[in-house]
């Protein structure tokens, strides 16, 4: 006959609280248990695998790779127990406060805009967006989804792709007066391209030139820590940026920006996705009502 353990579930959660509140006594608080019996808890845990899930300091914990592995199935299991309950109790609306980390491009004129739209279809679902085109670590942000640009590392995590991005390379007249219009790839690097201050998936600018790919690395004068800010300093006159097409749009429309070198930008897209932890199919009704709708709503062109 099997043997059923007791509440091994509950001791998951107590040690997923452990890691995400960053020692005993916080998570302790969470359970309204005792610092000890935490720590005693952690113990057996770690007697019944054979293995140590932590390496203890004086000054705070930290998990160990056998921890680490875990760690984040414990969550996956957590988050589809959720979902299984949910379902038995026949939840016909998603609900639940809902993680979203999106990039700075798609979050202000994508999803922002989107977000009351979203509210009046699932009310009992409580959004928590985070827009900054820093890539976070999912598990330790512990946020559901994250809509990140350009192509995808390979880990753990599910994507669904949103859409393409058409990217733009354009300057304000007022530098443009300074400095001359490019007319060739090869100009761009006479010029102020404005760059990143922090690891991006795609770092430099691609072009098509006869059939081929030819890239162009910007940065070095200027660097800033966010789309926003490039276009911030683009309009001023300060450089050169390469931004989505849908970012800049109304600027170019107003005058504000000028395209540049747009023959040679046929072809080249950045691919977004969303990105979420999860296996196939299974994730949590929150989750997928977000990528539903994001899919079905949000316009990248």
């Amino acid at each position: 006959m099997a043997r059923l353990d007791s509440n091994r579930s509950g001791e998951m959660e107590v040690f997923v609280r452990v890691v995400e509140r960053g020692g005993f006594s916080a998570a302790a608080k969470d359970f309204n248990m005792t610092p000890s019996a935490v720590s005693k808890l952690i113990g057996r845990l770690e007697d019944r695998l054979s293995v140590r899930l932590f390496n203890r300091s004086t000054r705070r914990l930290r998990l160990t790779v056998e921890g680490q592995r875990y760690y984040d199935r414990s969550v996956r299991i957590l988050a589809d127990m959720t979902e299984a309950e949910e379902e038995a109790a026949s939840v016909v609306q998603p609900k639940g406060k809902l993680r979203v980390s999106v990039n700075m491009p798609v979050g202000l004129h994508r999803i922002l805009p989107l977000v009351p739209e979203f509210q009046t279809l699932y009310p009992d679902v409580d959004l928590d967006i985070t827009v900054s085109d820093k890539v976070v670590d999912l598990y330790e942000e512990r946020a559901d989804i994250a809509i990140r640009s350009g192509p995808l590392q390979s880990s753990s995590l599910i994507a669904r792709k949103l859409g393409d991005c058409r990217m733009v390379i354009a300057a304000a007249p007022a530098y443009l007066e300074r400095h001359g219009v490019p007319q060739s790839i090869e100009d761009l690097s006479e010029h102020v391209l404005i760059g990143y201050n922090f690891p991006r998936a795609i770092s430099e600018w691609s072009f098509t030139v006869n059939g081929a790919i030819k890239t162009v690395m910007p940065g070095g004068k200027i660097c800033v820590g966010d789309a926003e800010s490039a276009r911030k300093v683009a309009l001023a006159g300060g450089g050169i940026v390469r931004l989505a097409a849908f970012h800049v749009r109304e600027d170019v429309n107003a005058g504000a920006l000028k395209v540049l070198v747009d023959q040679f930008n046929t072809g080249i897209g950045v691919e977004i996705h969303a990105v979420y932890i999860g296996q196939g199919g299974n994730m949590p009704a929150r989750v997928r009502a977000f990528l539903d709708f994001c899919i079905e709503r949000v316009d990248l062109t």
